[in-house]
């Protein structure tokens, strides 16, 4: 999984819209931390410091040590609202993760070894279904990426989440389906090149019969 973050934060005095902007304007994030069986807790955030771990690319599926008042409190980000305008971030989330806690998160999917897969060397293309894998996972075993192997798939193949090994302490959140992840399909250039030469061997084949 992604290293734990850690996000210094100091409690909010004020809820309100009025404090909310009064917030921003001095270059903190009001955000919210809840579950675990306790009362939320309102705090805010430095907008730098978000911002530089929003842009690791990792930061909903990482574990966040929010640094409150002398405790470090467990926490994994939910939902991040941005502005419609700016694309500053004007809200986060936060879900307080109690020790031996199970929760679904969405694990993006990598593919590795295309060059050892029969149809893409020839020239097919993986139709990606799913980018991203709904799991539930253990609380401290979160992946940050499910890699795939293509190795040997060829035209028409299809990878579905039976055939993916799912790292330990990790479980598909979808159980009532064997769900496609992605195939490898055929361009169009290709199906026409393969039309053509089953309809040339047709060809010969009718000129050796007469």
């Amino acid at each position: 999984m992604s290293d734990a973050l850690n996000l210094p934060a100091e409690a909010r005095d004020r809820a309100g819209k009025g404090a909310s902007r009064a917030l921003r304007r001095e270059g903190r994030v009001p955000a919210v931390i809840y579950g675990g069986n306790e009362e939320p807790t309102t705090i805010h955030v430095e907008e730098k410091l978000l911002m530089k771990q929003l842009m690791t690319g990792h930061f909903m599926n990482s574990i966040v040590m929010i640094e409150l008042g002398g405790k470090s409190l467990r926490t994994l980000p939910k939902d991040v609202a941005f502005h419609p305008v700016s694309d500053r971030p004007i809200h986060v989330d936060f879900l307080r993760l109690a020790k031996g806690s199970s929760i679904e998160v969405e694990v993006p999917v990598v593919f590795i070894n295309e060059e050892a897969s029969p149809g893409l060397k020839r020239g097919a293309v993986l139709n990606i279904v799913r980018h991203e894998l709904a799991l539930v996972c253990d609380a401290d075993k979160i992946p940050s990426e499910i890699e795939i192997d293509v190795t040997g798939l060829d035209v028409g193949d299809s990878i579905h989440i039976s055939s993916v090994t799912l790292p330990a302490g990790s479980t598909s959140a979808i159980t009532d389906r064997d769900f496609t992840i992605a195939t490898v399909v055929a361009p169009s250039a290709l199906r026409r090149s393969d039309a053509e030469a089953a309809g040339g061997e047709g060809e010969e084949e009718a000129a050796t019969e007469e």
